[in-house]
């Protein structure tokens, strides 16, 4: 078995990344005509590194502006998810090195302003960096949202 690759590795992969794809079959019953771009980690990555302090995201405003910079109908919203989760964990592993300009991955929510669990340390750790930034965090059912995110929301 080989050696295990870190979460820097596997954000530099990008398997033939960005692609364009033609919406067919059950995509096109879902997401109706046209294309969607699978974008690379690192196409992710840029996106969240541009979220200034002060200013939030969610993962449905990065899939827009993929769409957008790529010329697609849409951004695939299985491997955008997957990809923020491997910037976030690359990002805690060159803070576990040292390294202070990290990319601010806590900036990026769910929709509705809801904090992603799957990050390193959980929702816990994630509504600790919100609040260090000022952001009131409130728990709503089992979650933790980001009260009134959408006056936060970064134009991209």
């Amino acid at each position: 078995m080989g050696k295990k690759k870190s979460w820097k590795e596997k954000l530099q992969e990008n398997k033939g990344l960005p692609k364009i794809v033609t919406l067919e079959g059950r995509m096109k019953e879902k997401w109706g005509e046209g294309t969607m771009v699978v974008p690379s980690p690192m196409d992710v990555k840029e996106i969240m590194d541009s979220i200034p302090a002060g200013k939030l995201i969610t993962v449905a405003e990065i899939r827009s502006a993929l769409a957008r910079k790529f010329g697609a109908t849409i951004a695939c919203p299985l491997t955008t998810g997957i990809f923020t989760w491997i910037v976030a964990n690359a990002a805690e592993e060159e803070r576990m090195e040292g390294k202070k300009d990290i990319t601010p991955y806590w900036r990026t929510l769910k929709s509705g302003g809801v904090l992603n669990d799957k990050y390193p340390g959980g929702a816990g750790a994630h509504k600790k960096l919100l609040e260090e930034e000022g952001f009131r965090v409130v728990e709503k059912g089992k979650k933790y949202v980001v009260m009134n995110y959408k006056k936060y929301l970064a134009e991209i």
